[in-house]
């Protein structure tokens, strides 16, 4: 029985249920949509938004223990194990060597580069689960779990009550 649990086991032993979560998550950071089941689209939609909330808090207009103290916390939960740097010929390290400049595929860089700046503005909900269909094999549900891609400001909500506001009268 699953009596009071908050989460789903898969199946899996607890190592393995953690390593794809993050595999998961990590998946949707690098590229932006990922296509999963149902039930694990569920288990990693909060941990994504959770970690966007914490990039969020950490960006640039925080102060640099602030800053240092988020990538931490996204780094606990989401490193990404890659190790493929690009060199760059022009700076070179103390022993005369091409020192690498940056990794493309660095999640945590990723995340508060370019995914945080995205939802600055935007109070929560970055990511949304749309149905695809069923899988072949057993009929799971398959979704796709994708960021949002507009930003909630004061003027789209202000021009969607205008726009209501004229509906309404005019009905």
């Amino acid at each position: 029985m699953r009596h009071k649990r908050g989460y789903k086991r898969f199946g899996l032993p607890s190592d393995q249920r953690n390593a794809l979560l993050k595999g998961l998550t990590r998946s949707l950071l690098m590229h932006d949509h990922i296509t999963t089941t149902e039930v694990r689209a569920k288990q990693v939609r909060p941990i994504v938004e959770r970690l966007v909330t914490i990039a969020r808090k950490g960006s640039s207009s925080a102060t640099v223990p602030e800053q240092v103290h988020a990538r931490r916390l996204v780094r606990r939960y989401v490193d990404s194990n890659v190790r493929k740097f690009i060199e760059d010929p022009e700076q070179r390290g103390a022993k005369g060597g091409a020192r690498p400049a940056h990794n493309p595929e660095y999640v945590t860089a990723r995340l508060f580069d370019v995914i945080a700046p995205r939802y600055m503005t935007r109070p929560g909900g970055y990511t949304r689960i749309i149905h695809v269909g069923m899988r072949r094999g057993d009929a799971a549900p398959i979704v796709m779990l994708e960021f949002v891609e507009e930003a909630v400001t004061g003027e789209t909500t202000a021009k969607a009550k205008k726009t209501t506001g004229r509906k309404a009268a005019a009905g």
